[in-house]
């Protein structure tokens, strides 16, 4: 009765974890990661390897590829400014579609063609 009783408990411990995980509520409701974006900053453009997302969040990891300072600012979240070679990244949660305008905040740059729009469809 015994070995009975041990091989029952046994065979209970040994759940698959995707079957224990099913059955759980979630811990938190984060949006999942849907894309990277490299954006490199230079006289006086920026160049996005892309230019368009779905809804959700958004990682931008931004270089300074000129001689200038440059920052990125989207969706009203900004970088630190940025020295030649330096980066940063911007984690931005959207949670519309539409479209989003993007641009150097140092004065002047965004008039000299420093500005874009990101899409979110």
């Amino acid at each position: 009765m015994r070995r009975a009783m041990i091989g029952a408990l046994a065979a209970v411990a040994v759940v698959p974890a995707g079957a224990y995980a099913a059955h759980q509520p979630a811990a938190t409701h984060r949006p999942a990661l849907l894309a990277r974006v490299n954006v490199a900053a230079s006289e006086f453009k920026f160049v996005l390897s892309k230019k368009s997302a779905k809804r959700g969040v958004v990682l931008f990891r931004v270089t300074n590829v000129g001689a200038a300072s440059h920052n990125f600012q989207i969706a009203g979240r900004k970088t630190k400014m940025l020295s030649h070679g330096q980066s940063d990244t911007l984690r931005v949660t959207f949670l519309r579609k539409g479209h989003y305008a993007y641009k150097c905040t140092v004065a002047g740059h965004a008039a000299a063609g420093m500005k874009g729009v990101f899409t979110i469809g």
